[in-house]
């Protein structure tokens, strides 16, 4: 599989759930290919089941695929880790603690490998307990700056920021921004955000001079009744980042 698609030239790349092989495509086709889709290693049973249907997804979106959790649960961090060593995809969702061992079996360095680190309610600084383990204990609060050097010595390439809660916690999103952009790493803002909030928050982190913005729009843009991503809002949200980056 490539792991050079469109995205890469990016400075903006749309990642959003795929609900099947058709709606993954449809949604691809309304990026114009500048997205990666998320599937969920939580739905499965098994490893195997798990590579057999995303192989599947890859085929169809020259492997644009982003392994994911299931709603950040740190113990799906091993099963991620595992089957993307087969998959290679191009997008690696992972719990802090993660990254390392998702970089370590992939043996090469362009799939993109985000970090999980959550709001403190303190500006500049973050929580990384966000393993299976680590969660379960009291937070543990560095700034945000030694978030990101630890991410980098474990082979990361970007800070997945969750939950944000749309606007909640937006101070400490901009601290977090420019911290990105000072040490040239990217950004993945997460949670809450939909069609209305989107642009405020892709603007933030564009206007910080992020190099690389992977907002994750989810459930607002899910159709209740089908499970489906709508494709026609990924093309509303398409167009709001060619809007942005003029």
């Amino acid at each position: 599989m490539s792991l050079s698609p469109n995205y890469y030239k990016d400075r903006v790349c749309l990642n959003v759930l795929a609900n099947s092989v058709e709606n993954a495509q449809d949604c691809y086709e309304a990026a114009e290919g500048h997205v990666v889709l998320g599937v969920l290693s939580k739905k499965y049973s098994t490893d195997e089941a798990a590579i057999e249907d995303m192989e599947k997804y890859q085929a169809a979106t020259k492997n644009a695929l982003s392994v994911g959790l299931g709603a950040g649960d740190p113990n799906q961090s091993q099963m991620v880790a595992r089957i993307s060593k087969i998959l290679q995809p191009q997008h690696i969702n992972q719990v802090f603690t993660g990254v390392g061992i998702s970089r370590a079996l992939l043996h090469q360095t362009e799939t993109v490998i985000n970090g999980l680190i959550s709001p403190s309610g303190k500006v500049g600084y973050v929580n990384i307990a966000t393993g299976p383990l680590s969660s379960e204990a009291p937070a543990g609060i560095i700034p945000i700056e030694t978030a990101i050097k630890l991410l980098k010595d474990m082979g990361g390439s970007s800070v997945k920021y969750f939950p944000m809660n749309g606007l909640a916690h937006i101070d400490e999103f901009k601290a977090v921004a420019e911290a990105c952009a000072n040490d040239d790493f990217s950004l993945e803002p997460t949670g809450g955000i939909d069609l209305g909030n989107f642009e405020e928050i892709l603007q933030i982190a564009l206007d910080a001079g992020v190099k690389k913005v992977i907002p994750h729009v989810y459930s607002s843009i899910i159709d209740s009744n089908t499970g489906d991503t709508r494709p026609e809002d990924v093309r509303i949200l398409f167009e709001k980042v060619k809007e942005l980056l003029g």
